[in-house]
């Protein structure tokens, strides 16, 4: 099974390139470590009543091991049949790939099987490639699906991508979109440089992945030189871990954003709301301990909710780091108002039903 990005649906083309909200789905796991099939489904549900525009799954946030323990299939195909059956409005279903070519090129296949739209495809395991061989691996995995370029940070896992990588992956036809998220401003630059000097800032549609600077990175514009003509462009939404948590503001606050960009009145506040969120961020992806506990932080934030039922990971010694559930208190305190404590109350036994 192959797909080209023109075999898309329009309303589907239409959200991603408008600029949607996509949280990165966690793992929902047992004490045992076994799927929590029951609230895997509740976080899914929950992020579509949330206004989420797509899900993300099968990427860092849902825990790479999972390839490891014959989860990835499983939890591809249960989040997409709960989006079926719950909405029917148009939702980006993006599935992560990993691996070496002959694998990812699997999970594509496996992902269009269950009705996938896209592929976000990690570099982690072409650490030592050349920008040739990265280029013909990315070219052979977007010859079965859509492609959603990944610049995962280096302290995760990620590799450091130059220029000349974006450029040339942008050209690849059936990219659709990058996911920008090396946490460093130098390199975010290399990415839209790329893109504009492939030409390809009307088909690649980029999403913020930089947690650390999610609402100025959908506020500003970036002004880039294509020969004699200087080319605009902006993040349209975000793909992103945080958003996996309090993702009724998150959806708030993008509209919040693409509505002041749209008047052209960014005021003091919004502009305000982008260290506030960053204070947040910095609790629930552990910066204090170099991201060691990102996921665990996430999880953490979702069983406080009743959304997980604990903060396991498939990896045992994935745990909160020391002072992380303090820092955790911290910041849901004062920033109580950026929470969606309320709304996930209210529909919690819904989502669980």
């Amino acid at each position: 099974m192959r797909r080209h990005r023109t075999e898309l649906p329009a309303d589907v083309q239409r959200v991603l390139h408008e600029g949607t909200v996509i949280p990165a789905h966690p793992l929902a796991l047992t004490r045992e470590r076994k799927l929590d099939a029951v609230r895997q489904r509740a976080r899914a549900r929950y992020y579509i009543d949330a206004g989420a525009g797509g899900l993300a799954v099968g990427v860092h946030a849902t825990q790479f091991q999972i390839r490891d323990v014959g989860l990835y299939e499983p939890v591809l195909e249960l989040a997409a049949r709960t989006a079926r059956e719950w909405t029917k409005r148009p939702l980006v279903m993006i599935a992560g790939l990993a691996g070496r070519t002959a694998q990812a090129c699997r999970e594509a296949e496996i992902a269009l099987e269950h009705g996938y739209h896209a592929g976000m495809l990690s570099l982690g395991a072409m650490k030592g490639a050349s920008v040739d061989e990265l280029i013909e691996h990315c070219s052979a995995v977007a010859a079965v699906v859509p492609l959603v370029g990944f610049y995962l940070q280096t302290a995760v896992g990620g590799i450091a991508l130059p220029n000349e990588f974006w450029r040339r992956f942008a050209a690849i036809d059936n990219v659709i979109a990058i996911k920008i998220a090396p946490f460093n401003r130098y390199r975010t630059l290399d990415v839209v440089r790329g893109v504009v000097a492939a030409g390809a800032e009307d088909r690649v549609a980029l999403y913020t992945g930089n947690d650390d600077h999610i609402v100025l990175d959908l506020l500003q514009p970036f002004a880039v030189r294509r020969g004699g003509t200087e080319v605009t462009l902006r993040i349209r939404g975000g793909l992103l871990g945080h958003w996996s948590v309090w993702t009724k503001s998150a959806v708030e606050q993008l509209a919040r954003i693409q509505r002041a960009i749209a008047a052209g009145a960014v005021d003091a506040e919004l502009l305000a709301l982008d260290s506030r969120v960053t204070d947040c961020n910095s609790a629930f992806f552990d910066v204090a301990h170099d991201f060691a506990g990102c996921i665990p932080g996430c999880h953490e934030v979702l069983r406080r909710q009743g959304l997980l039922a604990g903060i396991e990971c498939l990896d045992p010694n994935e745990i909160l780091s020391p002072g992380q559930r303090e820092e955790i208190d911290r910041v849901c305190r004062e920033h109580a108002d950026l929470s969606d404590d309320a709304f996930v109350a209210a529909n919690l036994s819904r989502w669980l039903a």
